[in-house]
């Protein structure tokens, strides 16, 4: 049950992000593109989501196993090039804008959330060596990993080291030839071992000797499973073992692995930019896996919606007029469909959106890149949020039959409720908003935004919510950092909630004066009419949270919560 929506996909591309303004080039093969990876998810990867859920990878002592066509799935994949769209074109990719690449990564993902998770983090290795690699560990393992033939993965987190990164202990001791030896275990690590491709490269954060304490005292290493041969195929394993996979609340076709390093005393890596500049290099990785995790919240919203529409259409109960009617006639089961549909299709353009300034701040926009570093916080915490809440509601929809899990239903709500979590929790994302992204230019980013969103806006709800938002943010920047974090969350809900109908609204506008398909133009006017007048006001009645200072949270001590 996956249809792809490559038709919305294809409005939000043209309307929202503006595709012809980055790349007319680009632009003109916009449907070849859709359309081919929709019938590729479709035919490859949809069918291995149920297996995917139930089988899941399978530790061993030779590495991990993945279920039956994960592996034929995947080389379809890489033979397909669907991973060399928004790969650079010097090292093998077609170097089209990412903002198409991610419309396949979304189709991918809503076909089989856990399986694209392997594709996710290879994007990030690319771009933490596009930006900090030598020039010979780009010419080795960029090509492999632009196509996909290679994997990536990132390794940050230790047992004691989650969120305080800087409480890492795995070590980098120096070789004498420019190599280190690297010695330490990981946890967490998505897709850290599998069998789909022939090597695994792992970017790795560490200490060397000497480094100073906290997160001052981080480099990066590139460790592959395999170090290369002369030839720059895989040769001798580089003492790299998977200790145990997870046993996960959902997302089971993503093995989640425990990593562990030198066992043996041979595991060799390279540094990957300047010794003790390992934050910054993460940062390039953790930004761009940010944005995608917000994609995944899309991902799940799309697949769970399409889903609970199947099943309202199809359940036959109750009566409507004096007829016994199928439950998509009942209002509140209306209600529900209508919410699944504007929140999926206000995430889509939040972090396509982003993803567009994205493109436009690689050709040299500042203003973009200052942008996009705003968006990213609510990309992450608001598309993930909604992509729950969406998953949530359609467990509702399905009743009863929702809570068992040969309907499919429970499956999306599991495999959502990482999303939140990992690579920075959705808190973590709200204080990034309000310690540092709130403060570029003075402020200036965040009230250039919401002054353009105010000459747009036509609701005098979106209005009054944008104003909220100024007032809110020309509050924080003058209050103390504890009233500032203690306001975080509402804040980014209420800011998030604004950029959406602003781009919901747009979107209504644009749908109003477009020709095509009549059934979907009407829904898109009928959820951003949907989103404007029902979700807008609730994020107003945020604003006294946004506005309230720290110290009802610090009015008792810790031990007052077990009371």
């Amino acid at each position: 049950m996956f249809t792809p929506a490559t038709a919305e996909q294809r409005f939000v591309l043209e309307h929202v992000v503006r595709l012809d303004e980055i790349s007319p080039e680009a632009a003109e093969m916009t449907d070849a593109v859709l359309e081919g990876a929709g019938q590729f998810a479709a035919g490859e990867w949809a069918p291995l989501e149920r297996e995917g859920d139930t089988s899941g990878p399978k530790w061993t002592p030779e590495g991990v196993k993945m279920p039956a066509g994960f592996a034929e799935a995947y080389q379809a994949y890489v033979e397909g090039g669907w991973g060399t769209i928004g790969s650079p074109a010097e090292h093998g990719g077609q170097g089209l804008p990412v903002s198409l690449s991610i419309a396949v990564l979304e189709t991918l993902g809503t076909a089989n959330m856990g399986f694209a998770l392997a594709p996710i983090l290879t994007v990030g290795a690319v771009e933490a060596l596009l930006h900090h690699g030598t020039p010979e560990q780009q010419a080795a393992y960029l090509p492999q990993l632009s196509t996909g033939a290679w994997t990536g993965t990132m390794n940050l987190t230790e047992p004691q080291a989650g969120s305080d990164v800087g409480a890492l202990k795995t070590k980098a001791e120096p070789v004498g030839d420019g190599t280190f030896k690297i010695k330490g275990t990981k946890i967490f690590i998505s897709f850290g071992d599998h069998d789909m491709a022939e090597n695994i490269v792992h970017l790795v954060l560490a200490r060397t000797p000497g480094a100073p304490a906290g997160t001052k005292g981080i480099s990066l290493f590139l460790v592959p499973k395999f170090r290369l041969n002369a030839d720059g195929t895989p040769g001798a394993f580089n003492d790299v073992r998977t200790v145990s996979i997870e046993h996960k609340m959902g997302l089971h076709a993503s093995p989640t692995c425990v990593l562990s390093f030198g066992d043996n005393d041979d595991c060799i890596g390279t540094l990957v930019g300047p010794e003790l500049g390992g934050i910054r290099a993460m940062f390039t990785m953790m930004n761009n896996a940010r944005l995608n995790v917000g994609l995944q919240g899309v991902q799940v919203a799309e697949r769970a919606t399409q889903r609970a529409v199947a099943y309202a259409r199809e359940r036959v109960q109750g009566i409507r007029n004096g007829q016994q009617v199928a439950i998509v006639e009942h209002p509140d089961v209306r209600r529900m469909l209508l919410r699944m549909k504007a929140q999926t299709q206000a995430a889509r353009a939040l972090v396509y959106y982003a993803f567009g300034q994205l493109d436009r701040a690689r050709a040299g926009d500042a203003a973009a890149d200052k942008r996009v570093e705003l968006l990213t916080p609510l990309a992450k915490a608001h598309g993930t949020d909604l992509g729950n809440e969406v998953a949530s509601l359609g467990v509702q929809v399905h009743g009863g039959m929702g809570y068992i899990e040969e309907t499919g239903a429970a499956q999306h709500f599991r495999d959502a409720r990482i999303t939140p979590i990992y690579e920075g929790t959705n808190g973590i994302q709200a204080a990034d908003l309000v310690g540092r992204k709130l403060s570029m230019d003075n402020g200036g980013t965040l009230l250039g935004l919401l002054g353009e969103m105010r000459g747009d806006a036509e609701n005098a709800g979106l209005l009054t919510l944008i104003d909220a938002c100024e007032e809110i943010a020309r509050h924080l920047l003058s209050s103390e950092m504890d009233d500032r974090l203690a306001a975080s969350y509402p804040f980014l809900t209420m800011l998030s909630t604004a950029v959406c109908g602003w781009l919901m609204e747009a979107s209504g506008r644009a749908a109003a004066r477009s020709e095509g398909d009549p059934a979907f133009l009407k829904m898109k006017q009928a959820s951003a009419r949907f989103y404007v007048e029902q979700i807008v006001p609730e994020a107003i009645g945020l604003k006294a949270a946004a506005m309230a200072k720290a110290d009802i949270l610090y009015g008792f001590d810790a031990e007052t919560f077990a009371a």
